[in-house]
């Protein structure tokens, strides 16, 4: 196709890692339009935006025509889903376009989802639709402006058919979406678990090529790549929590080695605090919980740790395993003192006192106890803060566990040099006004598949500056209506 819009590709996975993937070309849609494009982005990336939202950038971005120095790719990998390990996933439904630097120097993939099928579909369809298409979008959006590490949506595309689902025939739709890389946990333990040592030699080069060259010189540099994710892993789930963000399918293909947030299929953010919280239609023992992600997150750390053995001391496989143990049992105290350094932030506390951790897991409990929106009582924690407790204690039916935790509270405050103001202004910066709550995204999504895209709009403007309170939109802030009942998420295929 003519006119396709000018993308300066650098493809580093296609050239590097040769046999890691399968080339492979989209489907064609029978009519492609950019629905959403993310200007900002495109900006970012150093793309064309008004070429990327024509007809021909609309038909690139489906995937149904490359653009000259793509090299579109199903990528290759394995992965533990659910507990259970699945020797060959792969991108059974999406492709990676290419590879470009951004204004800043980074490399970042363009990877589309829902481009048709691939040799690794497994019997699936290889499509996606609308609902779950604009999902990922508000939802990757929503943490990128809570400063969390994730793939963002460049677009989200029509393809002008109709896609079967269980409930009837939906629009189908493309997700064009960048993220540091697709490199994944189950990347390393595809060839791992057919015993290619030297393949997984050759990824683990290039992840650290590409996400840790300050390493590459190290003798140890495998044991240090393990360091890193673990790492760039708790830093991450700590964030999740802080925030009361539940992924939904915490599996191994999707543990990237980045350290960003892949896959918003079921994810959804809680209420009320509850640690027990599943949101996910298979998730049905609560294997990833909202309070089971920290340790889930060590468990799929640990089948990454499998995977560096035979790299880590070639000669001598028992003190790999010991070295790798060492690191792997270091996660839950890294994590916990991650946790505990934003819970102090949430509360206002700069400095580090001995008594915190237990003074921010009596609130949680206190929370948990009577139900109260997690959002909302840190936000009114800032208020209370300037000298009003009438907010935040109006969260709880019963005031009283909250009056016992306050004067301990008002005791801690004590130790603070920073004066309040400054203080709830800082809390106010990282405890959000605004997150996608389940029934306004429910209602989004809902009305963008019947034509309506003004709710997703309204949404998606709100979790894009989520610390600045705006204008007529005390109801974005606000839990679900007693009357919405237990909120299900599904994956999207």
């Amino acid at each position: 196709m003519r006119d396709l819009p000018a993308i300066a590709f650098d493809n580093s996975y296609a050239r590097d890692l040769e046999g890691f993937y399968v080339p492979w070309a989209g489907s064609k849609a029978p009519a492609p339009e950019v629905l959403r494009l993310n200007t900002a982005l495109a900006a970012e990336l150093g793309l064309d935006y008004p070429s990327l939202a024509s007809k021909p950038g609309a038909a690139m971005l489906s995937g149904g025509t490359a653009p000259d120095g793509a090299v579109p790719l199903a990528m290759a990998y394995a992965g533990h889903q659910f507990g259970g390990f699945s020797p060959q996933l792969g991108d059974g439904r999406a492709l990676l376009l290419g590879e470009v630097i951004d204004r800043k120097g980074r490399r970042r993939d363009i990877h589309l989802k829902g481009s048709g099928r691939t040799p690794f579909s497994r019997g699936g369809d290889g499509k996606a639709v609308l609902g779950p298409v604009l999902r990922e979008y508000l939802f990757g959006e929503a943490m990128h402006a809570l400063g969390i590490p994730t793939t963002r949506a460049l677009a989200a595309i029509l393809t002008g058919e109709a896609v079967q689902r269980q409930t009837g025939p939906e629009p189908g739709a493309v997700l064009a979406r960048v993220a540091a890389s697709h490199l994944r946990v189950g990347t390393f333990q595809f060839f791992a678990a057919r015993g290619e040592v030297e393949k997984v030699r050759q990824l683990a080069d290039y992840a650290i090529n590409r996400h840790f060259p300050e390493i590459a010189a190290r003798d140890d540099k495998y044991l240090e790549l393990f360091r890193r994710v673990r790492d760039a892993q708790a830093a991450l789930v700590a964030q999740w929590v802080h925030v009361g963000f539940v992924h939904g399918v915490m599996n191994t293909d999707n543990t990237t080695i980045s350290g960003e947030t892949i896959d918003y299929g079921p994810c959804a953010f809680i209420d009320a605090y509850d640690p027990k919280a599943v949101f996910s239609s298979i998730d049905e023992y609560g294997r990833y919980a909202f309070g089971n992600q920290p340790p889930i997150m060590q468990w799929n750390l640990s089948r990454f740790a499998e995977t560096l053995v035979d790299l880590v001391n070639p000669e001598d496989s028992e003190d790999a395993v010991r070295q790798l143990t060492n690191e792997i049992n270091a996660f839950p105290s890294h994590y916990q003192a991650l946790w505990l350094n934003g819970m102090r932030a949430k509360l206002g506390l700069f400095k580090v006192l001995p008594g915190d951790l237990d003074l921010a897991n009596d609130l949680l409990a206190a929370a948990e106890a009577q139900g109260v929106d997690y959002t909302g009582l840190f936000r009114a924690m800032g208020v209370f803060v300037r000298g009003n407790v009438t907010p935040v204690r109006a969260l709880f039916a019963d005031p009283a566990p909250f009056d016992v935790w306050m004067d301990r509270y008002l005791r801690r405050m004590r130790d603070e040099t920073i004066p309040e103001t400054a203080r709830a202004d800082a809390m106010d910066r990282v405890n959000p006004i605004y997150i996608p709550r389940n029934h306004l995204v429910d209602a989004a999504l809902s009305a963008a598949v019947a034509g309506d895209m003004a709710p997703f709009d309204r949404l998606l403007a709100l979790v894009s500056a989520p610390f600045t309170e705006q204008a007529d939109a005390e109801e974005y802030a606000r839990p679900a209506p007693e009357g919405f009942g237990k909120f299900t998420t599904y994956c999207g295929t």
